[in-house]
């Protein structure tokens, strides 16, 4: 018996890893958060399988679903938004998986900093502008160990996830830091989804864009000089003077 942490991807069914869904098919219990997971995830379940919405779940009720799978020798997919590495809540499961002796395994999944981009037809890296990304969250019921205005100092190109009710905070700090308000920003609303929206600002006019736009939860926001969209200088992975194994 084992429990398969699978990301669902960011929210288009469509997304989820050709494994994600098979396992889905495959594991006789599957558990899935339905606050976050599109339904539609669960038509690559079996039609017999046992399906639980953990949002109104605490762990150790999601805990005892797992050790009865475990006493009938029944695989269980545990299935999570996005990709279960970022902001998932896994560890503790993983945790409490390896207090019971249960094997586990985690299938990664397509994060909605990536279909962000996608839906924008933007990089997050350019040459000569910005080879970094910083994946961070602004303060709220989690604690937040590191400082933003640490983060700032470090340039490149910040995802701010779980942040949108924070968009002066983020305006603010990243300005005293160094950042000009001209910077370009880049904000999507549940990328992917049937009711997907975008916007583009400057960071100055975070707030103003985030409040008129109506976007609170779900909303990714990208900040930095790559998300322009338009490179200063090309790379050298397609010049015809340069040869390259990555190409």
């Amino acid at each position: 018996m084992k429990v398969y942490f699978i990301g669902a991807g960011p929210g288009d069914a469509e997304l989820i890893t050709v494994k994600g869904a098979r396992l889905i098919g495959e594991c006789p219990v599957v558990i899935y958060a339905g606050s976050l997971v599109n339904p539609d995830i669960l038509k690559y379940a079996s039609n017999d399988a046992e399906i639980y919405d953990s949002a109104p779940l605490n762990l150790d009720e999601i805990v005892e679903i797992i050790k009865k799978a475990h006493k009938e020798n029944k695989n269980v997919a545990r299935v999570h938004t996005g990709d279960p590495a970022l902001y998932g809540a896994t560890g503790e499961q993983i945790a409490e998986l390896d207090k019971l002796g249960i094997e586990y395994e985690t299938v990664p999944g397509v994060t909605s900093m990536a279909a962000s981009a996608a839906a924008a037809n933007i990089e997050l890296t350019m040459p000569e502008i910005s080879q970094t990304v910083i994946i961070t969250r602004t303060p709220g019921r989690t604690p937040m160990p590191e400082e933003l205005s640490a983060i700032a100092k470090v340039g490149g190109t910040i995802a701010f996830f779980l942040s949108a009710g924070q968009g002066q905070f983020i305006a603010d700090t990243l300005t005293a830091n160094g950042w000009s308000g001209e910077t370009p920003v880049v904000l999507v609303y549940r990328a992917s989804w049937a009711d997907q929206k975008i916007a583009r600002c400057l960071l100055k006019d975070l707030e103003k864009t985030l409040k008129e736009n109506g976007m609170t939860k779900q909303t990714m926001i990208l900040a930095g000089r790559a998300v322009g969209g338009t490179p200063e200088t090309y790379s050298k992975l397609y010049d015809r003077a340069f040869s390259h194994e990555y190409r």
